[in-house]
């Protein structure tokens, strides 16, 4: 156990039962196999994959909003695998991807950020509950008229925005940000993007910030983690991913980023993979990239690729590093 970071995972397991089968037949989706990582105090670590690669689970999990099936979570060097999570609640907080369902339409924005207030006891009187409330408010560009009203009298963005607030409300160390931006419009993508940033540097946050737009990730993240089916393929400093990642099918995620010089645009080579992705049911044995891998052989499917670090603090997973690079 480390202490340099605020939050590990260690062999993090998350496996969901599935209905359907031969009796007495247990299928499971792996949707997070034995994924370790580390956050450290104040920084944003990003992690990318495609739809269904685990991301979301990894950060749920995280937060035991799903009990994991097996790993460890630690927070300041606690264990809190097994731990009541409420005091805990207070220190690590999401913002959810989708602003539509994640917040109660029968409740005022008011409410919906004092609930978290009321549960935590942070307010001595109902004024210093009002107080708190404007304030987190204007800390995410609202004011304190839209506290009286409901969820639907307000635009995507906004209501991300009072995502945002619910989560601040409670002086949060870490925030698990779910693919925060992914549902709204592009323009306004950038001024949440900048408002994260900027309350980062405010309140000294730590994130795991969850997204499949690697263009985004790279932006705001310090490091970066690729998943692929439930696995990490590769992690890495952010400059050093994008630039010298190793990993083949980071490789391909990379050449799918828009260039916005033409002339470069023209020289770059695009990766395209090939095949769809695997079931999570039932992936392929071995390496789980290896159907859609041009470089994979007999050992990829014989036997699961080992985590290794590649160069200083570049970690990667893969058979043939070697013949990728």
């Amino acid at each position: 156990m480390d202490q340099k970071y605020l939050v590990e995972v260690e062999n993090l397991k998350q496996y969901f039962p599935v209905a359907g089968g031969k009796l007495f037949e247990k299928k499971v989706v792996k949707a997070v196999d034995n994924v370790s990582f580390g956050i450290k105090k104040g920084e944003t670590l990003g992690l990318v994959g495609e739809s269904g690669c685990g991301k979301t689970t990894t950060g749920r999990t995280l937060l035991r909003l799903y009990e994991p099936t097996a790993g460890k979570i630690y927070f300041e060097g606690e264990d809190i695998t097994k731990a009541n999570m409420l005091p805990y609640r207070q220190k690590m907080q999401i913002v959810f991807q989708d602003p539509y369902a994640s917040l109660d339409p029968r409740m005022t924005v008011g409410d919906i950020i004092g609930e978290a207030i009321d549960i935590h006891h942070l307010a001595a009187s109902k004024k210093d509950r009002q107080d708190q409330i404007i304030s987190v408010l204007s800390t995410v560009g609202l004011n304190s008229e839209h506290a009286n009203r409901y969820p639907h009298e307000f635009s995507g963005g906004q209501r991300q925005r009072v995502g945002i607030a619910r989560a601040l409300a409670v002086d949060p160390q870490f925030i698990v940000c779910d693919e925060p931006v992914s549902a709204l419009d592009v323009s306004i993508q950038a001024q949440v993007v900048n408002m994260f940033e900027q309350l980062q540097e405010e309140r000294g946050l730590t994130y795991l910030f969850i997204a499949h737009d690697l263009s985004i990730v790279k932006h705001i993240s310090n490091r970066i983690g690729v998943m692929y089916l439930g696995k990490l393929v590769e992690l890495a400093d952010s400059y050093e991913l994008t630039f010298h990642s190793v990993h083949p099918y980071t490789k391909s995620l990379i050449s799918a980023i828009p260039i916005a010089d033409p002339k470069t645009s023209r020289t770059s080579q695009r990766i395209v993979l090939e095949g769809d992705v695997p079931s999570p049911v039932n992936p392929p044995s071995g390496c789980r990239f290896r159907t859609r891998c041009p470089y994979a052989d007999e050992l990829c499917a014989a036997s699961e690729p080992e985590w290794r670090e590649v160069s200083s603090g570049h970690y990667a997973a893969c058979h043939h590093l070697d013949k990728v690079n």
